[in-house]
Order: structure tokens, then C-alpha cells, then sequence
């Protein structure tokens, strides 16, 4: 009888303090005066802090799903040459705001905290959003304010553009009989203009990994190094032209040294100002290798020189409904055009109805240049442990996923506890 009261009282005590709880919320959803009277809208970003956002901006009602929204929020970013961040706010207004667009743009450096950027993130968010608050009932309740500033100070770059990142890291783990040890290493120098863009680096990797199994010890360790190095110039808003200058040594691939020079050329259907949206990019590569192989290859070569091209066409698009990404691309070597490979990598994301989304990824290469196999088969420990690369005609990757939601059309509320 004791359990019984005690249960009775747990689940009074619960109940209590769900509706203490919802009391709460429905004061902190009055906040905004009415639902009625604050427009609806729906950030599309996956590296916002959208519980800050929701803190800082409190003048707007945020829905769970963009059908209900009246402002859409499309976020998306690119990488500046200073090694920061571009992010550009495209508002799209829906319904009665239908035809009412802007775009903001703000740009961050690498070294700028996380702080700094959400806050950068609710400072351009509350700009975009004035145009459409002063359609609406809330034009009364918004005032503007302007910081004066206390002087201009004409900035000049001491670097001339250059940005240079050391990088090390390790990565250890084991058990009594398992070990593991991964090390990487690299340098790099980039310069980013308008008209020019220059990449420099260098890198290296260890990887060792042993096993114990009773008596029997396996161990299996690969190495690899390389440097890359390339030069792009913008001729129009659609054209570009580059060069590449790289090379690679892998005990994985059975490679001791191969060096690789290659121009190339680009053509955006769209304008590069639009990159952040969409680009539908077709290049071409012709390039000279050289190489040096650790073993004799299953086409009896130890070294030899290859001529090859490389044609790629790129779709990149992000809209209201979601977004859409392909890749085509095809090389062969000038040599033998049936020494060739294919490959098609396809990401799609979009709304199929209020509150379902759908998630595709799919990839598929066809493999026919593999040179650099060695002749020697692989041994048993080779194939387990993943010291050579195989013989292979295909690769391929599959993934799908739906997501669906529904209820309350609101997602104002932040509650971080626990």
C-alpha cells in the first residue's frame, strides 16, 4: 500500500509540473504580443545557433516546417581566402510577402570565435527581416538604432592576402589486443583575389595498426605524402582558367613517386556571383604523370609517363525546396582510351509534402585505370589488413532516408535544460 501511495504521489508530483511547465511556455509565446500579429518564418541553415536565434530575435513566430512560413530564410556559405567564412541570407517571401526578396551577405574570419558569429548571424537576420515587420502589425513596436563610429581607419594588409595553417594531429587506441596509431601532418599557403587564386601545400601521413590473436601477431602500416600546388585565374564572370602542379608518394597504391601537371579550364552556366545558390560547372584537365612504382605492375612497368584528360560537369543547387548536388566525371589516359574511369556521385534533399522530407545519396565509379597495381598478389594479411589496394571494376555508395513531422506549426520556444 506504501508503493501505491508513493506511486500516486510520483505522478501527481509529474503531472504539476507538466502544467507548470506549459504555464510557462504559453507566457513565453505571449512574448511576441499574439501569433497573430508577428510573421511566421523559417531558417533553412545547418550551422546556425537557432536556440540563440530564437533568444536574440523574439519580434517573429519560427515554424517547424517552410510551407507554414511567410519569410523563408535560405543560409548558405562559402570559404573566403583569408581561410573565414562568407554566409549569404537569401529572404524569399511566401504568401502575402510573395515577390518581396532581399540578400544579405557577412563574412567572418577563421579565427573568429563561435560567439562572434551567431551574434553576426542575429545582427544581419534582424536587417533582412525590417522589410517585411514593416507590413506588419508590428511596424509600431520596431524601433532602429545606429552606432556612430568613432572614426574611419583606412585598413591595410600586411600579408598582401596570404594565409598560411600549420596542422598536426594524432589519433590513438587500443585494447589488450588491438592498437592503433594515426598521425597526419600538413602545411599550407593560399592567396585569394578576385582575379587570382593561388593554393600551396604539403602533408603526411602514418597509419600503424596490430593485432594479437593467441599466438599470432599482424601488423600492417602505410604511409603516404604529397604536396599540392595550384594557380587560378578569373578571365569572366563565367570563365576561369587554372593549372596544377602535384605529386604523391602511397605505400597504399604501390606508388614511390608520381608528379602530375595539368591546365584546366571552367564555364559556369551562371554567374560566379551566384555560387552560393547555384553553379552548373563543365571542366576539362589535360595533364602529364609521371610515375615511379614500389613493385612492378600487373602491366610490367616500373616507371613510365601518361597523358590524360579529365572532363567533369558539376550541378549545385539550393532552393526553397532543398537542394541538389551532382557530379559527372570522366578521365582516360590518351594512351589507351579504355584505361578510363567514370563516376557519378548525386545528393538530393527536398520537401515532398508539409512536414516530409526525403534525403538520397547515391555514387557509383567504374573502375578501368587501375596501372598501378603490382604484379606480386596480395598476400592473405595484405587483403585483411588494408596494406595494398585490390583489383576492383566498380565502386559504389547507396543511403536514403525520410524524415517526417507534424503538429504544432511553432518552434519559439528554447529550453535547454538536461
Amino acid at each position: 500500500m506504501k508503493f501505491f501511495h508513493a506511486g500516486v504521489s510520483l505522478c501527481l508530483f509529474c503531472l504539476l509540473s507538466v502544467l507548470s511547465f506549459g504555464s510557462v511556455s504559453a507566457i513565453a509565446d505571449s512574448s511576441v504580443e499574439s501569433r497573430d500579429s508577428a510573421i511566421r518564418i523559417y531558417i533553412d541553415c545547418g550551422s546556425c545557433d537557432l536556440d540563440f536565434i530564437r533568444k536574440e530575435i523574439v519580434f517573429v513566430n519560427y515554424v517547424r516546417d517552410r510551407n507554414d512560413a511567410q519569410v523563408y530564410v535560405l543560409v548558405t556559405l562559402q570559404s573566403t581566402g583569408s581561410g573565414g567564412t562568407e554566409y549569404t541570407l537569401s529572404f524569399i517571401g511566401k504568401k502575402e510577402f510573395t515577390s518581396i526578396n532581399d540578400t544579405l551577405k557577412f563574412a567572418v574570419k577563421g579565427t573568429d570565435t563561435d560567439d562572434y558569429i551567431r551574434r553576426e548571424y542575429v545582427r544581419v537576420l534582424k536587417m533582412g527581416l525590417i522589410r517585411y515587420i514593416s507590413r506588419s502589425k508590428l511596424a509600431d513596436k520596431i524601433s532602429i538604432t545606429y552606432e556612430q563610429p568613432s572614426g574611419t581607419i583606412e585598413s591595410v594588409d600586411a600579408w598582401n592576402y596570404w594565409v598560411f595553417k600549420i596542422n598536426g594531429q594524432g589519433y590513438f587506441n587500443g585494447e589488450q589486443s588491438r592498437k592503433f596509431a594515426s598521425m597526419y601532418g600538413s602545411l599550407s599557403a593560399d592567396r585569394v583575389t578576385h582575379d587570382l587564386k593561388v593554393d600551396l601545400s604539403v602533408y603526411g601521413n602514418y597509419n600503424d595498426s596490430k593485432y594479437v590473436y593467441d599466438t599470432l601477431t599482424f601488423r600492417s602500416i602505410t604511409r603516404g605524402k604529397g604536396f599540392n600546388s595550384s594557380a587560378v585565374f578569373s578571365l569572366t564572370d563565367h570563365w576561369s582558367f587554372g593549372g596544377w602542379l602535384y605529386g604523391n608518394s602511397s605505400s597504399y597504391q604501390n606508388i614511390d613517386v608520381s608528379l602530375v601537371a595539368a591546365p584546366a579550364i571552367e564555364y559556369n552556366l551562371f554567374r560566379y556571383e551566384e555560387s552560393t545558390r547555384r553553379q552548373l560547372k563543365i571542366q576539362y584537365q589535360v595533364g602529364f604523370n609521371h610515375r615511379k612504382y614500389l613493385e612492378e605492375t600487373i602491366y610490367d612497368k616500373t616507371e613510365e609517363d601518361l597523358l590524360f584528360g579529365k572532363l567533369s560537369v558539376i550541378l549545385d543547387v539550393k532552393e526553397p525546396w532543398g537542394s541538389l548536388w551532382i557530379s559527372l566525371a570522366g578521365q582516360n589516359y590518351y594512351y589507351d582510351f579504355t584505361k578510363n574511369d567514370i563516376s557519378l556521385n548525386t545528393s538530393v534533399s527536398f520537401q515532398l509534402i508539409t512536414g516530409l522530407s526525403l534525403n538520397l545519396y547515391a555514387s557509383y565509379s567504374a573502375l578501368h585505370d587501375q596501372l598501378e597495381l603490382p604484379r606480386a598478389d596480395a598476400t592473405e594479411d595484405d587483403v585483411v589488413l588494408q596494406r595494398k589496394e585490390l583489383e576492383s571494376q566498380y565502386s559504389y555508395t547507396v543511403s536514403a532516408g525520410l524524415t517526417y513531422s507534424f503538429g504544432s506549426i511553432y518552434n519559439n520556444i528554447v529550453n535547454p535544460r538536461f
